[in-house]
């Protein structure tokens, strides 16, 4: 028995923000291959909520929260490269959303001194989704011309960075003057407020003088969907990597032989950690760019466990620009 008690953020039941609860939990003692961490900060995602409406079904009652970063106070058997009071972070572990968390040692990644833990917190997930993007679902290089769908939320805010940071253009869709702002000092080189047009694809054809553009990162879904596809250039990717707006319903083949022999891809960040050296390689990059400054992490809002409900409720609603966190 473990003596690392604490309040966890539990899901009783499937359904909405009313069926989450804060409960004290003691965490067990680390088994091999695990490592018991005190969590800093949590992060809040839209797998959470998919968890908990039971859209991802899984038993409850269940702890919350699949992101996170913290201290490591305890290692189980077998385990290497970790050691009490090593500063940790990881992209994807059910149960984050608590005091303490247990942890496998294999999806943990050291957090460098020079990174705060909670902004290690907030860009594990979305930094290391923005990267498989950008390096894996389609290279972006030098004159790659990219278009970032929601460039103020999240993973819109590093790909933005990160595409500049390769060589590339952006362009950068968003809502409403102030998000469309957030994207021109990041570096978008073209900002559409989606609000403010009638046809967002001839903006965006416009905006690259009529050709179209290589690849489109669409997390919106629905919505932006056959946008996206008629902005492509010829043999242009669109890569949809979430729907916010809800799921893409299915539609006909033909029509990427029509817009020009185009590619479409539905990844997901864990077919894109398949190995312990990918893992490292993606979090050593987004971690070393963030130590170094070059890659910027918005924290959009902080909230204690108690006020889990709200933090979720200004997610879904998207209320709020840059991550939010839970701090337990």
């Amino acid at each position: 028995m473990s003596d690392h008690t604490g309040p966890a953020l539990v899901v009783t039941a499937h359904g909405g923000r009313d069926v989450l609860a804060v409960e004290e939990r003691t965490a067990p003692a680390p088994g091999p291959g695990q490592v018991l961490v005190e969590v800093a900060a949590a992060g809040v995602n839209f797998i959470d909520v998919y968890q908990r409406e039971g859209v991802y079904p899984m038993p409850t009652p269940f702890v919350a929260g699949n992101e996170g970063a913290g201290t490591v106070v305890a290692v189980g058997e077998g385990v290497e490269g970790f050691a009490e009071g090593d500063r940790v972070a990881w992209p994807q572990g059910l149960g984050s959303a608590a005091t303490y968390t247990l942890q496998p040692a294999a999806m943990l990644v050291p957090v460098p001194d020079a990174v705060d833990l909670e902004v290690a917190a907030a860009v594990m997930l979305q930094g290391l989704t923005a990267h498989y993007l950008v390096t894996s679902s389609h290279e972006v290089g030098e004159g790659t011309t990219a278009l970032v769908h929601a460039a103020a939320g999240g993973v819109g805010q590093l790909l933005v960075q990160m595409v500049r940071a390769r060589g590339g253009v952006v362009v950068a869709t968003a809502g409403g003057p102030e998000k469309a702002e957030t994207a021109r000092a990041l570096g978008a080189d073209h900002v559409i407020d989606y609000r403010a047009v009638d046809d967002l694809a001839a903006e965006v054809r416009a905006a690259t003088g009529g050709r179209g553009v290589d690849v489109a990162y669409d997390g919106v879904g629905k919505d932006t969907f056959d946008a996206s596809l008629a902005s492509l250039r010829p043999r242009g990717t669109l890569v949809l990597y979430g729907g916010a707006s809800g799921q893409v319903p299915p539609f006909d083949i033909q029509r990427l032989n029509q817009g020009g022999s185009l590619f479409l891809t539905r990844p997901t960040l864990g077919h894109h950690l398949a190995t312990r050296d990918e893992l490292e390689w993606r979090a050593s990059e987004v971690l070393g760019a963030v130590a170094d400054g070059s890659l910027r992490v918005a924290i959009g809002g902080r909230y204690p466990l108690a006020d889990a409900a709200t933090a979720y409720a200004d997610l879904e609603g998207r209320r709020t620009q840059g991550k939010l966190l839970l701090l337990p």
